[in-house]
């Protein structure tokens, strides 16, 4: 008989941050057991959730960061929303291959658009042509749409990514779960609460200031958990990575540019980069970069190159898939990657000062800031809205370029456990240990939704990795 789970993945949580401001995580978790998580590389939002859906590194089901470069296109592409471009079967397949009666809703995990869940919602702001960019979402089924947002009111999409982001995103994610699992009730319920990732990556993991953000996710978890615990479904709560204290940006494109690598395009007085006609350049993503190289003769001296950066920790022969770079630089601890290739910032693109990312060729966590150097931000703010209300097309330039305003990173792979992120559940039988590799996430849901038995019984299905790292530390390999 299968057993309701739902999935709560509370971005950024490590053991090191549990104490006197989550106290309901705290006292959920003493009874229950709980693992740290093995992250795959990069440990970055895409790579982790596919990996934990699949039970595949990278190499098999094809995502190896949040974006990457597209060799036919020849171009840069981040945050793509189509379930296609996950190349292998996903946890709820695996498990209507066990019962064809299974459903399953995705609240805002990544690649929901088009995936066989049954539901699905996830963000998709309305870009008209006059320049505007409008909170909202895309759901299956589409109706859904409406409902949700009659329930609850637009989605805070200005609210959920850039300088403006607070609690309010996340509790509108968790409240869309709560009626999609009164109305619905799924087998299975995929859940994504990004709160703390904001604030972390501004103020680092040890500012004092964390504690107001650890509180609001706490009090939060502790609804969503209580809500689902008494509808007699069982939580699975993790998280997809830590993230580290960084001080140090490192602008890969820069490096690549000084010593003849990049090609640029000047349009209107700034500089774009062409990645089609470079002979090398880095996609970034925070502490990893992708570094394409046009002519396979000249790796040696890219990586060479690579190599002698301040910041750069190691580089690697790619992830063994085609989108992945041809070298992949990972950042030494305290530093991280950076997309900038301009050497005069008044030649930057003018969609670097604004939140965009779609159109930058690279993750860029400066959109979570405004400029210190705006005077009276709330006043251009309120004058650039006035300008659209007009009709008038231009640009919310607010955002800085100072790369040393990020304090917090993730993509490596952590340095302790303290620092990994981790798993709890009460079904304490179902843990094989203290440590659980990301792709055994996979089967640890089947684990829960039809019990240890049922990956055994449906190994073609279910591809048992669980069982097999169960087995290994049994034999203490």
């Amino acid at each position: 008989m299968m057993r309701r789970t739902a999935v709560l993945d509370v971005v950024g949580l490590t053991p090191c941050l549990i104490g006197p401001h989550t106290p309901f995580l705290a006292g959920w978790m003493a009874e229950a057991a709980v693992a740290s998580l093995r992250p795959v590389l990069p440990a970055v939002t895409c790579s982790m959730q596919a990996s934990m859906l699949t039970g595949l590194p990278p190499s098999g089901h094809g995502i190896p960061g949040n974006g990457w470069y597209d060799r036919c296109s020849a171009e840069i592409r981040f945050w793509r929303q189509s379930s296609h471009l996950v190349q292998a079967p996903r946890v709820w397949d695996a498990a209507r291959a066990i019962d064809p009666g299974f459903t399953c809703a995705n609240l805002f995990w990544w690649f929901a658009m088009y995936a066989a869940t049954d539901i699905a919602v996830t963000p998709r702001p309305m870009y008209p042509a006059d320049g505007r960019k409008i909170p909202d979402v895309w759901t299956s089924p589409p109706e859904l749409r409406q409902e949700l947002q009659r329930r609850l009111g637009q989605f805070p999409l200005f609210e959920f990514w850039g300088p403006r982001t607070t609690i309010r995103s996340s509790r509108w994610i968790a409240e869309a779960a709560k009626l999609v699992e009164a109305a619905s009730t799924p087998g299975l319920s995929l859940v994504y609460l990004p709160h703390l990732d904001y604030a972390l990556q501004r103020l680092g993991p040890e500012h004092p200031g964390l504690a107001k953000d650890l509180a609001e996710i706490d009090a939060l978890c502790a609804d969503l958990v209580g809500f689902y615990e008494a509808r007699g479904v069982q939580v699975i709560l993790l998280s997809e990575y830590g993230i580290a204290p960084v001080s140090q940006p490192v602008h890969l494109n820069r490096v690549l540019r000084e010593h003849g690598f990049l090609t640029l395009r000047e349009e209107l007085g700034r500089e774009l980069l062409d990645a089609g006609a470079s002979a090398a350049f880095a996609v970034a993503d925070h502490q990893v970069a992708h570094v394409h190289v046009k002519d396979r003769g000249r790796l040696g001296a890219v990586r060479a190159l690579l190599e002698r950066i301040p910041g750069v920790e190691a580089v690697l022969e790619g992830l063994g898939h085609p989108r992945a770079g041809d070298l992949v630089a990972i950042a030494a601890p305290g530093a991280w990657f950076t997309y900038y290739y301009w050497l005069e910032d008044r030649r930057a693109p003018d969609f670097a000062r604004t939140v965009e990312i779609h159109r930058k060729p690279g993750y860029d966590p400066v959109e979570l800031f405004l400029d210190p150097a705006i005077r009276l931000p709330a006043m251009k703010i309120a004058g650039i809205l006035a300008r659209r209300a007009l009709g008038f097309r231009t640009l919310m330039d607010v955002i800085p370029l100072d790369a040393s305003l990020v304090h917090g990173s993730h993509g490596r792979l952590p340095e302790t456990r303290a620092e990994a992120p981790l798993l709890a559940t009460r079904a304490r039988d179902l843990l094989p240990g203290q440590e659980i590799d990301a792709t055994a996430v996979h089967d640890l849901i089947l684990a829960h939704l039809f019990g240890q038995d049922a990956l055994h019984a449906n190994g073609s299905a279910a591809q048992p990795r669980l069982a097999e790292q169960t087995a290994r530390r049994s034999r203490g390999d």
